[in-house]
């Protein structure tokens, strides 16, 4: 049974920057496509950034090309999520994932194992 934990989240001015952190434990993290969505009040989960089990492959919404970036450190077990140039919408609960996917796949049902999410609020 994998746990994955999000950490990170908070309250930031618009330009600002955040980084997320998503923690994983119960088996072999390194096996793992791993991916970031979010959600805000009142609309559907959106995909935001995925990366292959190496790190060699990423996958970007085009609404955070350029902004966020995402990592990950397999000795520790953490992906991670830099995001930068922070906007009002950007605002939502960002929920990491994993799965056995060999490409960083933008599609929910890809990802098998979801976290509780972690709150992100940017004002304007």
């Amino acid at each position: 049974q994998v746990t994955l934990v999000e950490s990170g989240g908070g309250l930031v001015q618009a330009g600002g920057s955040l980084r997320l952190s998503c923690a994983a434990s119960g088996r072999s993290f390194d096996r793992y496509t791993m991916a970031w969505f979010r959600q805000a009040p009142g609309k559907e989960r959106e995909f935001v950034a995925a990366i292959s089990w190496s790190g060699g492959r990423t996958n970007y919404a085009d609404s955070v090309k350029g902004r966020f970036t995402i990592s990950r450190d397999n000795a520790k077990n953490t992906v991670y999520l830099q995001m930068n140039s922070l906007k009002p919408e950007d605002t939502a609960t960002y929920y990491c994932a994993d799965g056995t996917n060999y490409y960083p796949m933008a599609q929910a049902t890809h990802y098998d194992d979801w976290g509780q999410g972690t709150q992100v609020t940017v004002s304007s």
